[in-house]
């Protein structure tokens, strides 16, 4: 497994654990690490970016979200789904370094691993409309 993919998985561990536990994006990526005291730097690096992102910009993200997610609310989504759409919108509006295809391709992958069985293609579907309507303007 590549070191982004893995620290994507990281990424989405910490902001899991920030939705379930309603704490600072700090303390539960402290906790992670310090149950991960193994991970290499690169790693360790790119998912801090990611979650620090993310939670920065958690109420734009979440709004494009809710805007691209046709009759979907974002509390009522399932909490992988939540998360792992937050991260890669993240990717697609500030990561400009990041092609929107790779961001796309590993949400679709995390769903597939983390999600039920629909999430991928929820995933994808979200993803696609933000990146159609949001990221070519």
């Amino acid at each position: 497994m590549r070191n982004r993919t893995k620290a994507r998985e990281c990424a989405l561990k910490i902001l899991y654990a920030v939705d379930i536990k309603k704490e600072s994006h700090a303390t539960c990526g402290r906790s992670f690490w310090e149950n991960h005291v193994n991970v290499k730097d690169e790693i360790r690096d790119f998912a801090t970016f990611l979650v620090d992102g993310v939670s920065q910009n958690i109420t734009d993200i979440d709004s494009v979200i809710s805007k691209c997610a046709t009759n979907w609310q974002i509390q009522r989504m399932a909490i992988i789904d939540r998360n792992i759409l937050r991260l890669s919108t993240f990717e697609l509006l500030f990561a400009k370094d990041i092609p929107p295809k790779v961001s796309i391709n590993e949400a679709i992958e995390m769903a597939k691993k983390y999600g039920d069985n629909d999430s991928s293609k929820f995933v994808n579907g979200v993803l696609d409309r933000i990146n159609k309507t949001e990221i070519k303007k």
